[in-house]
């Protein structure tokens, strides 16, 4: 049985471990111009479903580190005895840029006493070898976490929005982390334009069979936020929104397959309220947790 990233921290660390979300600095190369697709276009605009915000909306944007995480516990602290925090590193690709530059972002962050653990946002194509041995590094000082963005195993689909890489750099990232002791977190997104139920859950059994098997996932409904490139196509071709119905069957489904001892960080996606355009139900958050609750019971 699967188990809740809450009650995973709980039985580790004895009490509630909070998460801080953080900013690093970095871009991102789909972004930037770096990645050219096979046609000889540079891609400058990012996934489309991502905003401006590099899906860190709630991220901090204060320039140290030290001024972000004491920014984030305030807040947290105004309404709980907060004591052990995650540093997690939200916005953009975190591991893109100098790599002198982000060894000491994060050994300054990783090396507080109210840091338990260093999570990372980034992708598969930002992984190369200074970079896996920064993380072998800041690993034996603390647990290092890495999310990476993958969202389907379906390439027409993660060139539709894209994504930049296909699903074998994944799975060569994916080696080169476990193989460096690295816990691995990944990001699923249910309801991207095209994709049946049987895709969404044919990524779902993809990395339930992962060896060696996966830490962690994030099972996410798309978001439709305005100003990205999603929002203007959503627009112009008003595809399917999943309904929560549907994304708490595709949720339970989901947590059928998965091996027993994957923790599940995430079951539902959180957009701002300010630039959400769909799904609207995503805004009831307790009607989404009873919902969810509901329809998992006995599987976490």
């Amino acid at each position: 049985m699967a188990i809740r990233l809450s009650d995973y921290l709980k039985n580790k660390y004895g009490e509630k471990v909070y998460r801080l979300s953080l900013t690093s600095g970095c871009t991102c190369p789909n972004r930037d111009g770096s990645i050219v697709l096979p046609d000889g276009t540079h891609l400058t605009g990012g996934c489309t479903f991502c905003s401006e915000g590099g899906s860190g909306e709630f991220a901090a944007d204060i320039a140290s580190v030290d001024e972000q995480i004491e920014d984030a516990k305030r807040r947290i602290q105004n309404k709980t005895d907060a004591r052990k925090f995650i540093a997690y590193f939200q916005s953009y690709t975190n591991t893109y840029g100098d790599v002198d530059r982000l060894k000491k972002l994060y050994l300054e962050t990783i090396q507080r006493e109210d840091i338990e653990i260093l999570s990372i946002g980034t992708r598969p194509d930002c992984l190369g070898r200074e970079v896996l041995q920064m993380l072998r590094e800041l690993k034996e000082i603390k647990p290092v976490w890495i999310e990476l963005g993958l969202q389907t195993i379906h390439e027409e689909t993660a060139e539709h929005f894209h994504r930049g890489y296909t699903l074998e750099v994944f799975e060569e990232a994916y080696k080169n982390l476990k193989e460096a002791g690295i816990e691995v977190i990944v990001h699923v997104i249910f309801g991207l334009p095209g994709e049946t139920k049987e895709d969404m859950l044919e990524t779902v059994r993809y990395l339930s069979d992962l060896e060696p098997p996966l830490d962690g996932i994030k099972l996410q409904n798309l978001q439709i936020l305005k100003g990205t490139q999603m929002y203007e196509e959503y627009k112009e071709n008003h595809f399917h929104i999943l309904t929560l119905d549907e994304h708490a069957e595709l949720i339970s489904e989901s947590l059928k397959m998965l091996p027993g001892d994957t923790v599940i960080h995430r079951m539902t996606g959180d957009g701002p309220r300010r630039l959400l355009v769909e799904p609207l139900w995503s805004l009831d958050k307790k009607n989404v947790l009873n919902t969810l609750n509901r329809r998992t019971k006995g599987l976490l």
